[in-house]
């Protein structure tokens, strides 16, 4: 059996079920049964530890784990059963605008009271809570672009040469040395972290999971391919103001160039992003397939919703004074205190 030999460790598990898909995984147990994820909290550690788990077999794996558990039936079925519970939570919870015309308005106007997380690290944010959220955005920004990779074949026309065009740009253009992943790696270096992908896989918090595992979740059913466009330009249309916020928190704490450098990126190149996603990626797919308009909406406002839920958590556990981790960052190779 071909085992992966190069993916990123196993986490501890967090509960029940991330204990059962994890024993799976390493070959000592079946999949769970899919009514474990019954009565689990569909935003808590345990179900999203355990459906990252499974996500992961579609990226680089688990080291030491057998590759062909990525199209397990048992394993697939235990899936579903956890993404039904996350998605339906999702469906409850997300206030949803009216069309995508109203819905990108929102995005583009941003309250000139607005208090987000970058508006608080470029204000008053100091480096280790800066290395803490490098930390916690290092599950999502050491695989940028690949979960929105997935909707490819499912575009055709306009709207797949559009997606195709800034998931171009997403991968450096060609240059491996510009792929977004790479800079944010580069990012970490300067911060004192360690760049290995998945390395603070443990540390994180399960907003953070929620949030990588929610476009894995619309990546991977062609079902969503709407949604998925929908977190897409949500993602590229507000990148630009925050980007710019967190390279002047870069700057005022003196975290580094390369630090500086991936956030300065992303506040030029997503400019350009976001009129391409709005006009040709979702314009593109609507002239084609209207009947997906709700689904690009949901798309945008679940991706809010997770995201202000990772936001709630970070800056609570900042303004006490607190670790927004589940654990101390590993200071063996952290130069920066």
């Amino acid at each position: 059996m071909e085992h992966d030999r190069t993916g990123p460790r196993l986490p501890q598990a967090r509960g029940p079920l991330s204990a059962a898909v994890r024993a799976c995984l390493l070959g000592t147990a079946p999949p769970p049964a899919p009514r474990a994820a019954d009565d689990a909290d569909p935003y808590g550690d345990d179900l999203q530890l355990a459906l990252y788990l499974c996500y992961e077999l579609h990226y680089r794996g688990f080291a030491g784990v057998f590759a062909g558990l990525e199209w397990d039936p048992g394993l697939l079925a235990a899936r579903a059963a956890l993404e039904q519970r996350f998605l339906s939570a999702l469906r409850a919870g997300t206030t949803v605008h009216a069309g995508v015309e109203s819905a990108v308005e929102d995005l583009l106007a941003e309250p000139a009271d607005a208090t987000g997380v970058s508006h608080f690290l470029r204000d008053e944010g100091e480096l280790w809570q800066l290395r803490e959220y490098a930390a916690q955005r290092s599950l999502y920004h050491l695989k940028e672009a690949d979960p929105h990779a997935f909707v490819l074949p499912r575009l055709h026309g306009r709207a797949k040469a559009a997606m195709a065009a800034v998931e171009f740009d997403e991968y450096g253009g060609g240059r491996p040395e510009r792929v977004h992943a790479r800079l944010f790696a580069d990012l970490m270096s300067d911060l004192g972290l360690d760049p290995t992908y998945g390395r603070y896989l443990d540390a994180v918090a399960a907003p953070m999971l929620a949030v990588v595992n929610l476009m894995s979740l619309f990546g991977l059913h062609r079902a969503l391919r709407g949604a998925l466009v929908g977190h897409f330009a949500a993602v590229e249309i507000t990148s630009s103001p925050g980007s710019r916020r967190l390279a002047e928190a870069m700057r005022r704490t003196g975290a580094g160039p390369a630090a500086e450098h991936f956030y300065d990126e992303h506040v030029e190149a997503d400019a350009v992003h976001e009129q391409i996603v709005r006009k040709d990626v979702i314009g593109g797919l609507l002239e084609d397939e209207p009947e997906l308009e709700a689904d690009v909406v949901f798309g945008i406002d679940a991706t809010g919703h997770v995201e202000d839920l990772l936001a709630a958590h970070l800056l609570e556990a900042w303004r006490s004074g607190e670790s927004s981790l589940r654990g101390p960052l590993d200071e063996q190779n952290a130069h920066i205190s």
